[in-house]
């Protein structure tokens, strides 16, 4: 029989009520590391992501590459599948910023559209390694299948002319067998 702190025995229902608490303590403190809407990202990294992945795919007839949900898509994958990019994204995000607030005296997300542009293409010139990375998740986001957070509404699909292909091992096959010659 388990005992409390001062030597009396508890009681089943005690130490099973317990248990309960610390396992509750436990799952607040670990529900903590969600900042806002984004599952990695927090809304200050998300604003100059956004910033960098609109100069990438900027808006015309269609939407840009954060009207598109390719934010969306990127924390999920540093969530996930991409965690080893965490601190690449981190770091860069944070230089991005760090260069913006030396040029022009304010973070990326806050410049006028022509500035952003060229902080875009000095980080591109200067942390090639970071805008390599951010380019390429920014197109598989905008180009990818909208179940994975980007393409939202399937918006690239339709600038290209694409029907939407149909989920993989869903597809409905002919299954008559042919003539036989």
């Amino acid at each position: 029989m388990q005992s409390s702190r001062d030597g009396v025995p508890l009681t089943r229902r005690q130490f099973v009520a317990a248990g309960a608490m610390g396992g509750a303590a436990l799952a607040v403190g670990c529900a903590g590391t969600k900042q806002g809407n984004w599952d990695f990202l927090n809304d200050p990294q998300a604003r100059t992501l956004a910033a960098i992945c609109d100069q990438i795919i900027p808006a015309d007839d269609f939407p840009s590459a954060s009207q598109a949900g390719v934010l969306t898509y990127i924390d999920r994958q540093l969530a996930r599948h991409y965690r080893r990019h965490r601190n690449a994204y981190r770091d860069g995000l944070e230089q991005a910023d760090a260069m913006s607030r030396k040029r022009f005296g304010q973070d990326l997300a806050a410049l006028t559209v022509p500035q952003q542009l060229e902080m875009v293409s000095s980080i591109e010139k200067e942390n090639s390694g970071f805008f390599n990375l951010v380019r390429s998740h920014t197109l598989e986001g905008y180009y990818g299948a909208p179940r994975h957070g980007g393409n939202r509404d399937a918006v690239s699909w339709k600038m290209l002319g694409m029907a939407e292909p149909p989920v993989r091992g869903r597809a409905q096959y002919d299954q008559r067998k042919s003539p036989a010659s």
